[in-house]
């Protein structure tokens, strides 16, 4: 009876670790399986910036003659000039001319005015190109004695510089489109960049000052890099160096959230009255129009130049997320006024500004998966020839794998392949186990017959 017993135990043992070896091999199939491939064998190039006809237009023409461009409704582009022969040359490039009675160095001139005032945190101006103006705007935090000197400073100006009060606060959106966390707060991912040899994630300046480091969650035990070069204020924009070097494969993707995302094809400056698309960790996918550019805003941190103004929506967290539209990068979310439930304003750093100020190039996926690298871009069709009501974020991709995962990495996550490899080690050391135990068994067995045999 007991040496049945002792088989049995022992039949139960060896099925158990044979069934652990099944379920841990599968365990580490299954997770090695979903790993994103080689990031060598994703097509890429390396994007400059594309230009649209309103705004290669005004560059020829000149400030003095012009007053800025925008998209029509049709997707034409509308160029504003001071006198007929710009507006005849204008026509004659394909494009609609407005004739205005200020020039863009008029307008240029009332900006540089305001900058030399005395800073007002809360504030913020643009020049309004479709209404040939120049708009204040000040937030609820501004005091009324602040404002009313203000006023009285574009009163000085001329009757082309507008005040215009705002609901809200502005404010930088720290608290594309995945989210960063760090001890500074929480931000969402850019575009993907590199400087040929490593990889950077481009975000908000705001996020962080150098050496934050990032993390991909909460408890700080996935670390994705840290902040090697942030500019912020004057401009806002910063670079996440990538702890392993490199962002991995779907790197020229951005997140659009349920799993689905975005190639990114190449970078460009915006057009007034385009349609473009926001991405961040806390909102979501959301859009809406450009509506000015070259836009000053007074952050309680500091004062930022050089942005793009948008009525898109974004909430705390949606710091650094990407803005796009068809496939080609745009900005990454700066700041702004409002929430998505009521709308408001939101202000992005320019891709193509931050790019050259970093010496950095976008990373984005090659023209037909040619995979030739260093080629140019073609201009963004919503400048030219789609009107924004038309307007896609871009072609649409599966998310895949998590950018810079590594297969190795992924063998050092207890969360994923570790499990496995512990049933399967489980199961070997219950086998081992076994065999040992029947071995000395046996050999008992044999010694106690031996001595029975010679008694």
């Amino acid at each position: 009876m007991r040496h049945a017993r002792r088989r049995l135990v022992r039949r139960v043992t060896r099925l158990a670790a044979v069934g652990g070896l099944l379920l841990g091999g599968t365990m580490v199939t299954r997770a090695v399986a979903s790993e994103p491939g080689d990031a060598s064998a994703v097509p890429r190039t390396y994007a400059a910036s594309a230009g649209g006809t309103g705004s290669d237009l005004v560059a020829r023409l000149g400030s003095s003659r012009t007053a800025g461009s925008w998209i029509g409704a049709d997707g034409k582009a509308v160029v504003a000039v001071t006198d007929e022969e710009a507006a005849a040359e204008v026509r004659e490039a394909g494009a609609a001319a407005k004739m205005v009675d200020r020039s863009m160095d008029e307008l240029q001139s009332a900006t540089s005015a305001l900058r030399a005032a005395p800073r007002v945190a809360g504030t913020a101006w643009v020049m309004d190109y479709r209404s040939n103006e120049v708009v204040v705007k000040g937030d609820s935090t501004v005091s009324s004695g602040d404002w009313s000197r203000m006023t009285k400073l574009a009163d000085g100006m001329g009757d082309f510089v507008r005040m215009e009060r705002t609901e809200g606060t502005f404010t930088t959106r720290l608290n594309g489109a995945l989210p960063l966390l760090s001890t500074a707060g929480r931000c969402s991912a850019g575009f993907n960049v590199t400087d040929g040899r490593r990889d950077f994630i481009l975000t908000a300046g705001h996020c962080g000052p150098d050496g934050s480091v990032w993390f991909a969650d909460n408890r700080g035990t996935q670390q994705i890099g840290q902040t090697v070069q942030q500019n912020f204020p004057g401009g806002d924009f910063s670079l996440v160096q990538y702890a392993s070097g490199k962002a991995g494969a779907g790197a020229e993707v951005v997140s659009i959230g349920d799993g689905k995302g975005v190639r990114i094809t190449g970078a460009a400056d915006p057009a007034v009255g385009q349609r473009v698309f926001r991405s961040g960790s806390t909102s979501g996918l959301r859009d809406g129009e450009v509506t000015a550019l070259n836009a000053t805003v007074n952050y309680p941190e500091g004062t930022v130049t050089g942005l793009i103004e948008t009525n898109v929506c974004a909430e705390p967290g949606d710091s650094g997320g990407p803005m796009f539209s068809e496939g080609v990068a745009l900005g990454v979310t700066s700041g702004g006024s409002g929430d998505c439930n009521a709308g408001g304003t939101t202000f992005f750093q320019p891709v193509t500004k931050a790019l050259a100020a970093l010496n950095m190039k976008l990373i984005v996926a090659a023209p037909n998966g040619s995979g030739q690298q260093g080629a140019s871009p073609a201009p963004s069709a919503t400048q030219s020839a789609v009107a924004p009501d038309d307007a896609s974020p871009g072609s649409p991709t599966p998310i895949t794998g998590e950018t810079a995962t590594t297969l190795l990495s992924r063998l050092a996550d207890p969360k994923n392949v570790g499990p496995g490899l512990l049933v399967i080690a489980g199961s070997l050391v219950a086998l081992a186990a076994t065999r040992f135990i029947r071995a000395e068994q046996d050999r008992k067995a044999y010694r106690q017959y031996y001595s029975a045999t010679w008694s």
